[in-house]
């Protein structure tokens, strides 16, 4: 529901689901072509994001399509391929359940930060309120009770924050989706929700839900270093060129 206040207007949201209808709006453009950033949503429910993540892809299934998928590692694979693909103008998000469920997906979001491709992980989290702990799956350290096993993501994403209150979201999702459509910066995106945080209730500016088109520059090469290369190449008798992955993520294959 949108309603006025001295701020402006409003839309009173769980973070769950402000979190699927900003990610709908979310577009990238090269060479003046737009399309979805986040095309759809991998999914494995259980406790911890069953009733904030899965009540929002539930009732608004046309914001973002959610595929069900059968083993956390995989549903991450997956999405990183699927970037690929799309030579990293689109990708897709993949939540799991709080523990062991969560945690399945860090080998996943290793090889997209090494290889620099986009994909947007929301892992189900702890309860920030700490009203009910410990719970079933709940890895957790004894010593520390800001830690969770979700903090195993942040040497593996290129962006890592977790989500304590809903106003936090407003910041923290315009950087995720900053570094995912950002080439050089771009990998694993990792944006842990509490469970409690997902099904808490805010008033979220309208704005926050305006259409974005995030342009995925094209860098030129550096002069110097491109005319060091042509003087290899006409120096050498039998020359041999490998190219990287950023000749196919820049539609140069061909040239």
């Amino acid at each position: 529901m949108t309603t006025s206040t001295s701020l402006g207007q409003v839309r009173r949201l769980t973070t769950a689901q402000a979190l699927v209808a900003f990610l709908a709006q979310q577009y990238t453009e090269r060479d003046g072509v737009e399309q979805r950033l986040i095309e759809g949503c991998f999914g494995i429910f259980g406790h911890g994001n069953i009733a904030g993540l899965g009540q929002a892809l539930l009732e608004r299934p046309d914001d973002l399509t959610y595929y069900q998928a059968r083993n956390e590692q995989a549903m991450v694979h997956a999405a990183v391929a699927y970037a690929r693909t799309r030579r990293r103008l689109s990708t897709l998000a993949c939540t799991a359940s709080v523990g062991p469920g969560s945690t399945n997906m860090v080998t996943g979001a290793a090889l997209a930060t090494v290889n620099r491709l986009p994909v947007l992980l929301l892992p189900g989290d702890t309860f920030a309120s700490r009203a009910a702990s410990p719970l079933l799956q709940e890895l957790e350290q004894p010593y520390a009770a800001d830690i969770t096993v979700n903090d195993t993501f942040r040497p593996v994403s290129r962006f890592f924050d977790r989500i304590w209150r809903p106003e936090q979201l407003l910041s923290s999702a315009v950087q995720a989706m900053r570094v995912l459509t950002d080439p050089a910066e771009t990998g694993a995106v990792t944006l842990c929700l509490p469970q409690d945080v997902q099904a808490e209730a805010w008033d979220f500016p309208e704005e926050f839900f305006a259409r974005r088109v995030w342009h995925v520059r094209r860098p030129a090469p550096d002069e110097a270093s491109l005319a060091a290369a042509v003087r290899l190449l006409r120096g050498a008798r039998r020359p041999l060129i490998v190219a990287g992955g950023g000749v196919i993520h820049s539609d140069a294959t061909a040239a």
